[in-house]
């Protein structure tokens, strides 16, 4: 395979890469590279910054100098073909059973998810790349190792959406100019290179999810990302779509400014309800009571600080002509327990219709047994609508007050909450480091967000001398130790199997610095 000038790949080239891995396609992905590294790495210096006045004592508030923005009238791009109606969203990542399953789910869209519920191993990487241009093209099949055969439905399937990885992760098999190329331009330009075309041509469009923004400047890279590939393509402006998810606290100050630099390629925002936990905890780790969050599964979507996000983020979006959608609930069904089944629907059932019932456009689920849940709850709300946009909330008003508001979350700290934190960090990096990044346990879906939130939840605790409610133990780093062992000792008979992931965890949860993303070193580590 002849590579372009300066582009290396340390990958291996399995069958059929060479398919993806064209010298086209890695010359596009040089340019993006040449032209947009350096502006990545200045606006990570800058979320670097932020955190450090926010630890220092700072606050949070919309912006002064962008009111022109929130002020002004303007709207965003009419919704796109197999954008109009997102009722339900299904997510999960790019692996061959899972596109297939997600894609025969009778759900509205597929968010094809190589980030959090992707691990990032170059064969997930390029695989994910080749099940994604076969999913297009109708040609994906799958066969199971006990011979079970899958393949796509014929007529109508999901509008895909592709989210690639967040700004802050690199690709670290593929060099340009010697320099790891950035994984969210390496995801989106193999999609897009490959797939943008062919999905014009099926009346729907290259459609994306951008994950972790932190503000607007970063939706200004990805507009002016989206403005060359579609100018390289000669495809129109506004060709590429995006739904940008609302998961850090920065970004929720800054949602109108968000949208309005996207606003030619805009398709709405996400409620991304567990890495906005993760990014609350994290942003204000070292402030004490005043932003310490009770045990995980007390943090509600009625708490008030999420109630006032969620809120805005509805109100945002419709004042614009925007689509608001709304986050995953992380109970799972199973086919074998009936009452577990029966208690996950119920939940997923509530959550959903607080959705519906508060203006959402639609929502997520994370199998395919809960697209008729979802579905039922937004036919009920929408009707024969596909989406609620004339439902303006006008009478929100949120303020910065109301989203800082977080030491108004009821609950506690208990040393449950504290081991179903430290096993499902483990259980969770154990999962990942193999290679699969949506695990379930304990009955809820989790995935590198929920991952996320059990690390900075052990880390806050513990620097923050947390005197268990329960216990009356204070949250130390030897308990944590001990629980450890005894949590991995609960899981089985073979405790060395989670020997590197529990390494790994207490690296991320326990250490005096306090790491951006668990997985920076996890990726570091995979092979």
């Amino acid at each position: 395979m002849s590579n372009p000038a300066g582009v290396e790949i340390i990958g291996p080239l399995h069958d059929r890469y060479d398919e993806i891995l064209t010298p086209d396609a890695l010359a596009f992905l040089a340019e993006l590279h040449r032209t947009f590294e350096q502006r990545r790495r200045a606006l990570l210096v800058g979320r670097a910054e932020r955190g450090a006045a926010l630890a220092g004592g700072g606050l949070l508030d919309f912006l002064p100098g962008t009111r022109n923005i929130r002020d002004g009238e303007w709207r965003v791009a009419d919704p796109a073909p197999g954008l109009v109606d997102r009722r339900v969203e299904i997510t999960g990542p790019t692996d061959a059973k899972m596109t297939i399953n997600a894609l025969n789910s009778g759900a509205k869209v597929w968010l094809a998810d190589h980030e959090d519920a992707n691990t990032p191993r170059w064969e997930n990487v390029i695989e994910g790349q080749l099940n994604l241009r076969d999913a297009v093209a109708r040609t994906l099949e799958f066969t199971s190792p006990e011979g079970r055969r899958y393949r796509l439905n014929d007529g109508e399937l999901p509008t895909i959406v592709v989210r690639p990885r967040g700004w802050h992760l690199t690709e670290k098999h593929i060099l340009v100019d010697g320099e790891r190329s950035s994984g969210s331009l390496v995801d989106f330009g193999l999609y897009f290179f490959h797939c943008a075309k062919a999905q014009l041509a099926r009346g729907s469009g290259p459609y994306f999810y951008l994950p972790k923004l932190e503000s607007h400047l970063e939706a200004r890279l990805w507009n002016d990302v989206f403005v060359l590939a579609q100018q390289r393509l000669g495809l129109p402006l506004g060709t590429i779509r995006a739904t940008v998810l609302i998961e850090t606290f920065p970004a929720a100050f800054e949602m109108e400014e968000i949208l309005y630099e996207l606003r030619a390629h805009s398709a709405g925002l996400n409620a991304g309800r567990w890495d906005f936990m993760f990014s609350v905890i994290k942003k204000f780790r070292t402030r004490g009571r005043d932003f310490l969050l009770p045990d995980r599964n007390a943090v509600t979507m009625t708490a008030p600080f999420m109630r006032a996000y969620t809120e805005l983020l509805v109100r945002t979006c419709h004042k614009r002509g925007a689509h608001a959608i709304g986050g995953m609930a992380a109970f799972i069904p199973s086919r074998r327990d009936p009452e577990v089944n029966e208690a996950a629907i119920a939940k997923v059932r509530d959550d959903k219709r607080r959705e519906a019932t508060d203006g959402f456009d639609g929502s997520w689920v994370a199998h395919p047994d809960l697209v008729p849940v979802c579905r039922e709850v937004f036919d009920a709300v929408l009707g024969e609508r596909p989406h609620q946009l004339d439902r303006t909330r006008d009478e929100v008003r949120v303020t910065a007050a109301q989203l800082l508001a977080v030491a108004d979350t009821p609950g506690r700290t208990t040393e449950a909450g504290l081991r179903n934190a430290v096993s499902v960090g483990i259980q969770y990096l154990a999962s990942w480091l193999r290679g699969s990044g949506a695990v379930a346990v304990f009955n809820l879906m989790e995935d590198a967000a929920t991952a996320e939130i059990s690390r900075s939840q052990v880390w806050q605790w513990l620097h923050n001398d947390v005197v268990l409610d329960d216990t009356g133990d204070k949250v130390t780093r030897e308990l944590v130790e001990r629980i450890a062992d005894e949590e991995i000792a609960r899981l089985g008979p073979d405790p060395a199997r989670y020997a590197e992931a529990r390494a790994l965890f207490m690296e991320v949860a326990v250490a005096d610095d306090f790491v951006d993303f668990l997985t920076l070193p996890a990726y570091e580590r995979m092979a």
